[in-house]
């Protein structure tokens, strides 16, 4: 299969593209960077790549997250994706795979499946958030055959949660920090997922039913839990507990992905986070 990902030099990026090719598929990267550089809100400039192309499938992987600044994010998952569409449409593309999120779920008490409806919140920023996702996953439904990745808090190589990396500054108490996310050590609940596992996903999506699919691995988990074992593993200060939950953050399940084949290398972000590449020394701990 002809694919084209679009965002192919970002975190999940750069791991899709050899696994991509490592499964028999031939590639095309797009990217602001890289070979071929590809301005995505220049509607004119992605038709024109995609028709060049001539993908039997687009991977969806565009993000803005260099600032840090959610506006600019927000832009890529609604006019980033509507111009991704179009050309993908125009040039008879008929199936895309799409990054998503999977904390935009309504308030719950468990961890949600996808059965869950998206928050229906009108309190800002959470509103602005949602309504991004759901311009993405509504666009990216107009093709034949869609599948959205709800991926879970991405860590691992090229995240803000790698050893030197936004988060570990701001747990080591660097007010200049800058990240989309919160270290508060309270009972808010996350599902994570490693880069890597985000990838596999990808690559087995180009095959799966359309629909959306929580990507995140298997224990959801407060912050108060996870974040200190994260400092350990990045060698900084744990965050002092706190009290409290945001109603929304409950965590997500990824029974329907798993049914489908795919499970996480590291079906917790306990190991993940004693994996290589963490710790003081580079060398895990």
């Amino acid at each position: 299969m002809r694919v084209l990902v679009a965002g192919a030099t970002g975190a999940v990026g750069r791991r899709l593209v050899p696994r991509l090719e490592a499964a028999g598929h031939e590639v095309v990267g797009i990217s602001r960077r890289g070979p071929r550089p590809v301005d995505v809100l220049d509607a004119g400039a992605v038709r024109r790549a995609v028709a060049e192309a001539m993908p039997d499938a687009v991977v969806h992987q565009l993000t803005d997250l260099g600032a840090a600044d959610g506006a600019a994010n927000n832009r890529i998952r609604v006019e980033g994706t509507r111009n991704l569409v179009d050309a993908a449409l125009a040039a008879g593309v008929g199936r895309i795979v799409a990054q998503s999120i999977s904390w935009a779920y309504a308030p719950g008490d468990g961890p949600a499946d996808e059965s869950v409806p998206l928050d229906s919140t009108e309190e800002v920023p959470r509103s602005r958030i949602v309504a991004g996702v759901r311009a993405l996953e509504s666009a990216v439904a107009e093709l034949p055959e869609a599948v959205v990745l709800r991926y879970g808090i991405l860590y691992g190589p090229g995240t803000w949660y790698a050893p030197g990396g936004a988060v570990a500054a701001a747990l080591a108490g660097d007010p200049g920090a800058r990240f989309l996310g919160s270290t508060a050590a309270d009972d808010s609940v996350s599902s994570l997922v490693h880069v890597d596992d985000a990838a596999e996903a990808a690559v087995r999506a180009l095959e799966w039913p359309s629909g959306a699919y929580n990507v995140v691995d298997d224990e959801p988990a407060p912050g108060r839990v996870w974040l200190p074992v994260l400092a350990a593993a990045l060698g900084v200060p744990a965050p002092v507990r706190s009290e409290g939950r945001a109603p929304w953050a409950r965590g997500a399940v990824n029974a329907r992905a798993r049914a489908l084949g795919w499970s996480p290398a590291h079906p917790s972000w306990r190991t993940g986070f004693a994996d290589r590449g963490y710790g003081p020394s580079g060398q895990g701990v």
